[in-house]
């Protein structure tokens, strides 16, 4: 992954000096999407959906809310039943454009749960610019209270009910590791002023700091795969998730009971580490086009990096998750009524014929396994104190249709 005369914005380069022109690549993701003033999600310059920077499920029709919803009734019908007089929650974090939870709202009342009165949608958003539009979307939707609050607040208050983390993850800020001489080093962003008219960005390296590497060495073995891997030849490149536990242990301490629910890009060990993946996943994302140059116009464009799926279930049940099961979106959302409801349109009247194309189409986008039906499920069961092992929920998602 190399930078040719990638220019420095004005803003970064004022941040970099400040910080001795160069920094961790997790610092430099960290400013080009969170930065309140600057950062892609932090001012709310990037925009989701067909129309805007990258879709995702929920951007492209309300079919897919229309089946993660019977997985999330299942779920509310049991933390109801534990917690009679609880509110239920349902936690979004990182909501994009409010696409999901509005959808919800607007079909949870045809449910008809003697429960849904006490249901209510929290929306854990860090970034003002996004939350600024989640907040236009929602305030018309009266049928089920909406309210705003980080992790750390909902810790002080924990919550039952089912917390959405869905392709969240993939953007929280990663560390870029590079293998050099048989060692692993640490990718770091620089400033160049010296030799070009205009600064520039350039890539440099460090050095694994002590505590980065015994944290590679510890997740390795507790995983139980090599970093780097067997074969791996001089320049090989890949992302580690340092962000990934302590988030984990946020997510856990704001729950009492319930559901954890990551929708995300994942890979295995073996695929995410193996020797020909030579440059990792990382990858930016603008105008509906996808790119390996993540330092040019920083504060721009999306920047994400697929999870390593043990990696990701060893942090959770470090945390104190209990991992209920994973698949593939095409297999989630067959085993929740895909099939009945592709069925469903042929049966649409003809004056509906276009409607039911983009539907089918959309659909179908759900589970193509080169678009979004490479997306892994994986739930994490969070029990109440009191709560035994028999009690872990059994997911209908994970179910073989029938």
């Amino acid at each position: 992954m190399k930078a040719f005369d990638v220019p420095c914005p004005a803003w970064l380069q004022e941040r970099l000096q400040h910080h001795g022109d160069r920094v961790p690549f997790s610092t430099f993701m960290e400013w080009a999407l969170h930065d309140p003033d600057h950062g892609a999600y932090g001012r709310g310059e990037l925009r989701v959906g067909v129309t805007g920077d990258f879709v995702t499920s929920p951007s492209l029709g309300e079919d897919f809310a229309g089946l993660l919803l019977h997985q999330l009734i299942d779920w509310l019908e049991i933390l109801a039943s534990r917690h009679p007089d609880s509110p239920l929650s349902i936690v979004d974090v990182g909501p994009g454009e409010g696409d999901l939870i509005a959808q919800l709202i607007h079909m949870l009342p045809a449910a008809g749960a003697e429960w849904l009165p006490r249901v209510e949608c929290v929306l854990v958003e860090i970034n003002s610019g996004m939350q600024l539009r989640q907040r236009e979307r929602l305030e018309s939707l009266a049928s089920v209270p909406c309210r705003w609050v980080s992790l750390q607040e909902l810790a002080a208050a924990p919550v039952n009910g089912v917390m959405l983390a869905h392709e969240l993850l993939d953007a929280l800020p990663v560390e870029r590791l590079i293998l050099r001489e048989g060692s692993l080093r640490r990718q770091m962003v620089a400033l160049e002023t010296s030799d070009a008219s205009v600064p520039v960005l350039r890539w440099d390296e460090d050095p694994l700091p002590p505590p980065l590497e015994a944290q590679i060495l510890k997740q390795a073995d507790r995983d139980a795969f090599e970093l780097p891997p067997r074969g791996a030849r001089e320049g090989w490149a890949t992302e580690w998730h340092h962000s990934m536990a302590p988030w984990m242990k946020e997510a856990w301490a704001a729950m009492n009971d319930g559901i954890l629910l990551v929708v995300d890009y994942a890979l295995e060990s073996s695929r995410y580490y193996a020797p020909h993946r030579a440059d990792g996943t990382l990858m930016a994302y603008r105008r509906q086009q996808a790119s390996s140059d993540v330092l040019r116009d920083a504060g721009c464009q999306d920047i994400t990096a697929h999870l390593c799926l043990e990696s990701l279930v060893g942090a959770a049940e470090e945390a104190g998750w209990s991992c209920a099961g994973h698949c593939r979106q095409g297999e989630a959302l067959l085993a929740l009524g895909l099939a009945e409801r592709l069925t469903a349109l042929q049966q649409m009247p003809g004056d509906q014929l276009a409607e039911a194309l983009r539907r089918r189409e959309a659909l179908l986008r759900l589970v193509d396994p080169h678009c979004l039906g490479e997306l892994r499920w994986i739930a994490f069961d969070r029990n109440a104190p009191a709560a035994a092992e028999e009690d872990l929920i059994v997911s209908r998602f994970l179910r073989s249709p029938s």
